[in-house]
C-alpha cells in the first residue's frame, strides 16, 4: 500500500475556502483506498504557521495512484488550486 500525503499553504487567507473545494474535488476520484482533504488545526507550538491543508490518500499501488493522478478532476483540482496556493510539499511511501 503506498500513502501520500501532500501539505498546501493558501498565498492569502482569503483563498482559502476556494482551495479547500478545489481540493475536496479529489474525494470524488473513485482510484483511492482512501482519501480524505482536511484543514490543519495549525496548533503545534513548533510549527504554529504550518500548512493550512492536508490530503491523506491511500492507494493499493504505484498504479492505483498514477490513476488517481490521471483522472480528469486530478487536472480541475490543479487548475483550482494551483494559482492560489504557496507552498506544496508531497510525500509517498510504502507501508
Amino acid at each position: 500500500m503506498i500513502r501520500h500525503i501532500v501539505f498546501f499553504t493558501a498565498q492569502k487567507p482569503e483563498y482559502r475556502e476556494t482551495i479547500f473545494n478545489g481540493l475536496k474535488r479529489l474525494e470524488t476520484i473513485p482510484h483511492s483506498i482512501r482519501l480524505e482533504i482536511r484543514y490543519n488545526m495549525n496548533k503545534d507550538p513548533i510549527s504554529p504557521d504550518g500548512p493550512d491543508f492536508v490530503v491523506y490518500g491511500e492507494f493499493e499501488d504505484e498504479d492505483q495512484l498514477a490513476a488517481y493522478k490521471a483522472h480528469p478532476l486530478y487536472q480541475e483540482s490543479i487548475d483550482i488550486v494551483r494559482p492560489l496556493r504557496d507552498t506544496r510539499i508531497a510525500a509517498d511511501f510504502i507501508v
